[in-house]
């Protein structure tokens, strides 16, 4: 609720990933998003860790997702985040065969949507230690791009790390100063809007969860960011379908993600 009224107070209409258990288990409080204009995307079922599913398992997973918020939302979800950004070398694959339009769990770039590329499965090598050095030793082939929009994921604009002690995850604080974290915030903002490309064009999604974002000096912290953010020209808050339909039509520029060798 607390996040709601912070949105409602700037006019922000916001893309919330949530598992599909969280949504059977609170509808009313989904509905209360939706009404608001928000959009509902794919995030799991229990927040499981994609890495470590077998593939029936993703299938299974994206799914019953998929059908729980088509349900209760009463719209198709569009895109995906992976819990925890864990992902797999069957996920984009998966994604496309369930239609998914956009992804929101890759760092190939920080500040530009782009198609993301998918591994090719027939020349995929795991880093096996059981067995020799010479079996896992060979270059990534090349990429290619798939049908699936990334809007790239940055851990250095996630609420977590810095604000949510967790006891089993050595990489959480809880009690980092929001300033200190405002100041990161606001530095690489600056840095893309001074060098962004000629079209003027970049995204800067910020995570965030309500059990962190929603702590009283966490809420000051973005309504002081939001303001500041607001100060800028030509900024506009938009939720991430907003972002792959201007993506498509060309409205938003992007770039193409490069690597790898023919094999």
């Amino acid at each position: 609720d607390r996040l709601l009224k912070l949105w409602d107070k700037y006019n922000i209409k916001a893309t919330w990933f949530a598992p599909a258990h969280t949504v059977e288990s609170f509808p009313s409080q989904i509905r209360k998003i939706v009404d608001k204009g928000h959009e509902i995307g794919l995030h799991g079922y229990t927040h499981e860790f994609v890495s470590t599913l077998s593939e029936k398992q993703q299938r299974d997973v994206l799914e019953k997702s998929i059908e729980v918020i088509t349900r209760i939302v009463g719209k198709r979800p569009r895109g995906w985040t992976a819990p925890a950004w864990s992902t797999s070398k069957d996920t984009i694959r998966l994604l496309e065969e369930f239609n998914i339009e956009y992804d929101h769990s890759f760092m190939h770039h920080d500040s530009q949507p782009y198609y993301v590329p998918s591994p090719h499965l027939s020349s995929y090598v795991e880093t096996d230690l059981m067995k020799p050095a010479s079996h896992w030793m060979t270059p990534m082939s090349t990429l290619k791009p798939s049908s699936v929009v990334e809007i790239p994921a940055n851990w250095h604009l996630d609420d977590w790390p810095p604000f949510q002690l967790s006891l089993s995850q050595a990489s959480t604080h809880g009690y980092v100063d929001t300033v200190t974290i405002e100041r990161l915030w606001k530095e690489q903002f600056e840095y893309l809007y001074r060098e962004c490309p000629e079209d003027g064009s970049f995204v800067f999604p910020i995570s965030i969860h309500p059990q962190v974002s929603g702590k009283p000096q966490v809420i000051l912290l973005h309504e002081r960011f939001i303001e500041w953010i607001n100060g800028h020209e030509g900024v506009e808050w938009v939720t991430m379908e907003q972002i792959v339909d201007e993506f498509k039509a060309g409205k938003l520029g992007g770039v193409e993600v490069e690597g790898g060798v023919d094999i």
